[in-house]
């Protein structure tokens, strides 16, 4: 376990509620994308609160739909808490930390990097109960998210997408090594 995290917001957003991550590719389908913002506000409406990365695509549709479904949600970024990005998702950065929270192990000041997002995803599965993956391809860092996940004896929930459709194929792969099979939100919340 870090022996410290860095945060802005609510502390008791990491404490309060159950947490579930919900993470996905940065470039989804738009199906994919509107089922992680129906995803998130279903969780919101069952007072789940939403573990996900900021990145753009399904990351931020689902932090977005928290927000909007009045409850809170948690950002785990890969750079010092003063530095959250991408850039596109810097609003929704202050948007989180005043309805939740924006954590980081790295102290402020540092860059994110292609090393920082692994050890970020850790602290994504560690926070959380489970990690629902909504859209991933084979090299998709939310498989990393899923594998640390199943390392911290965590739940791991995958959605199954078309077999013509490269970036659900990292769910597959999930589902085949025996990731819960998820179609509605229920399934998570049972």
């Amino acid at each position: 376990p870090r022996p410290v995290l860095y945060g802005l917001g609510d502390r008791e957003a990491l404490l309060a509620d159950p947490l579930v991550a919900v993470v996905g590719t940065r470039r989804p389908t738009a199906a994919a994308r509107d089922l992680a913002a129906r995803i998130g506000q279903r969780l919101a409406e069952a007072e789940v609160t939403v573990v996900s990365g900021l990145a753009v695509g399904i990351d931020a549709a689902a932090h977005r739909a928290a927000l909007g479904g009045g409850t809170r949600t948690i950002a785990v970024i890969g750079s010092g808490i003063d530095r959250p990005g991408p850039a596109s998702n810097r609003r929704l950065a202050g948007s989180i930390a005043g309805q939740g929270a924006v954590v980081s192990q790295l102290a402020p000041g540092v860059r994110a990097t292609q090393g920082t997002f692994p050890r970020r995803n850790r602290i994504i599965s560690g926070l959380s109960l489970g990690t629902l993956v909504v859209e991933a391809s084979l090299n998709s860092g939310s498989l990393i998210t899923a594998r640390m996940a199943l390392e911290q004896n965590r739940e791991v929930f995958a959605m199954p997408g078309s077999i013509h459709n490269v970036q659900a194929r990292g769910c597959h792969r999930l589902l085949r090594e025996g990731a819960c099979l998820v179609e509605q939100v229920q399934d998570v919340l049972d």
